[in-house]
């Protein structure tokens, strides 16, 4: 098995996962609970990873993020930095690529809190901060684990973004998917069975555990 690129995948859905939490937090509680008319524009925007094509976002998402690019320019400039075909232009695809997929749970879950109780937290003082992280968040445990499973394994299969963005770069940006891609167009069929079993296995595991994590949260909800 390609164990270098399954430890790069590895490294890079866990980043990912972890951004995902920090940004899909506050933008999925603004889109649960806020009553601007335009919201169904951010819920439009937010979405469309689900319905583009990923190497339609790849390709501008490379040249949003390339020297020439709105943002990569400014970067280079201001920093020095240049994004594609490195491991953290690979982050800021992938965080963009899979945002629906953590803010979609969050809302979720944030608009099924009973809003007494978010009424009563505030009669009694709490301010808005502490009444997301003593209520809302609590309640929205299994959202919460949803949104990161499902972040950490739609991030393990990713292809087209990946590759439009980070190339083909061994120890950079070749990701399990990539391997598995370029095993099957050398024919070495053996290999890409070997990385595509632990792929398919891993991601089993993980999906199986996070809805095993929710059915025990629900049968305990039901009980209490």
């Amino acid at each position: 098995m390609n164990w270098q690129a399954i430890i790069l995948t590895l490294r890079l859905a866990l980043t990912v996962s972890a951004v995902l939490v920090i940004i899909g937090l506050p933008l999925a509680y603004w889109i649960a609970f806020s009553r601007r008319r335009w919201k169904f524009l951010v819920e439009s925007l937010v979405a469309m990873p689900l319905v583009l094509p990923p190497t339609v976002l790849g390709f501008y998402f490379l040249l949003l993020l390339g020297r020439g690019g709105a943002v990569g320019a400014w970067l280079n400039r201001i920093f020095g930095v240049t994004l594609p075909f490195t491991f953290a232009g690979l982050v800021v695809a992938s965080v963009l690529y899979s945002l629906p997929f953590a803010v979609q749970p969050l809302v979720a879950g944030f608009a099924s809190v009973d809003r007494k109780l978010i009424a009563a937290s505030a009669l009694l003082g709490a301010s808005r901060t502490r009444t997301f992280l003593r209520v809302v968040l609590p309640l929205s445990l299994t959202h919460l684990i949803t949104a990161v499973v499902l972040s950490f394994a739609h991030t393990l299969g990713e292809f087209g973004v990946v590759l439009m963005v980070g190339g083909n770069i061994p120890g950079v940006t070749r990701t399990i998917s990539i391997a598995i891609y370029d095993d099957v167009q050398a024919l070495n069929y053996a290999s890409a069975n070997q990385n595509a079993l632990f792929l398919l296995i891993f991601s089993f595991v993980i999906l199986s555990l996070v809805y095993a994590l929710n059915r025990r949260a629900f049968f305990i909800g039901t009980v209490q």
